[in-house]
């Protein structure tokens, strides 16, 4: 399947009910959120049941119940599909540590563990200062440039090519998005997040998780994960402890991924996780490419049948 890649979704994809099907439907599923919860210290299946949606949307909650998710998405397609063999993998911020658990670069245990800590140092940071996030449609990241330098924001994510996220301090987005709208941005939207994701207002986080990576076990990937941070393969540990501490308040560079994937013959994409949303990235990136989305039972089926029927690459 050397045409196929396996995509992993970050932290804005969460909803109640996500992975709940999974748990259901089989005993090694339900095991996976069992050791969740004794690892988190909550019940994770309840949360993802029941929510509140509020407390779902915390950044130590989300980032490990997506992920959670995720890797479920990901086993199922991969029991149902014999010699499933992706040629690649990728995920969106908190998505590369799914993608990493799933090209076997870390263990499931330890992936929580850090998301964890990532999710907890995250919130600790957005709580100690005033940050915001601002998608921006219809701009190019050379127009945006002389924004942000005059507003003190940065470009948290090239999602596709018109649509760039901004991330800063509060007063720098506001300025930012009246700025946009005069340079004639389509649409500039605020997002609904607790704070600076991808700044330098993460600085904080991104210091207590590399203390934290540098005793984590690590390997290299046995399927390559293309990094947020240059859209290059993830290496030895060494490397992806420090790319992974990097991309906490650098740049996701995902139309740069996408392209070095359908650049190396990917033309079929598969969502593990909650949401749509890389999906419909991939497609604003290249038109041409296959793309499915599997976040449970149902849609899982569908996908299997697909990539079972599909001629050899």
């Amino acid at each position: 399947m050397s045409g196929l890649a396996m995509l992993f979704p970050g932290q804005g994809a969460q909803h109640v009910g996500m992975g709940v099907a999974f748990a259901e439907a089989s005993p090694e599923a339900r095991a996976r959120f069992d050791e969740a919860s004794a690892t988190l210290g909550y019940d994770l299946l309840a949360l993802c049941r029941e929510g509140p949606v509020e407390e779902l949307t915390r950044s130590d909650r989300a980032q490990p119940a997506i992920f959670v998710a995720s890797i479920l998405a990901w086993e199922f397609l991969a029991a149902r599909v014999p010699g499933l063999a992706p040629a690649a993998m990728a995920g969106l911020s908190s998505g590369e540590w799914a993608a990493l658990c799933a090209a076997g670069a870390v263990s499931y245990a330890d992936a929580l563990r850090v998301l964890k800590v990532r999710g907890e140092a995250m919130e600790e940071a957005c709580r100690a200062s005033a940050g915001a996030m601002l998608g921006v449609l219809g701009l190019t990241p050379e127009q945006l440039d002389p924004i942000c330098e005059e507003t003190g924001v940065q470009l948290a994510n090239f999602n596709s090519p018109v649509q760039i996220v901004l991330s800063g301090p509060a007063a720098g987005i506001e300025a930012a998005e009246k700025k946009v709208t005069e340079a004639g941005a389509r649409r500039a939207i605020r997002l609904n997040v607790s704070g600076a994701f991808h700044s330098r207002l993460m600085a904080p986080a991104a210091e207590r998780l590399g203390a934290f990576l540098a005793d984590l076990p690590l390997r290299a990937p046995r399927i390559p994960v293309v990094a947020n941070v240059d859209a290059a393969p993830h290496g030895d540990p060494a490397s992806i402890r420090d790319r992974m501490t990097a991309q906490i308040t650098g740049s996701v560079r995902w139309v740069d991924t996408v392209r070095r994937l359908t650049g190396q013959g990917v033309r079929t994409f598969v969502e593990c996780g909650p949401g749509k949303v890389l999906a419909g990235l991939v497609k604003r990136i290249d038109s041409d490419a296959v793309v499915h989305t599997i976040s449970d039972i149902a849609t899982g089926e569908v996908v299997a049948a697909a990539l079972t029927d599909a001629p050899a690459a």
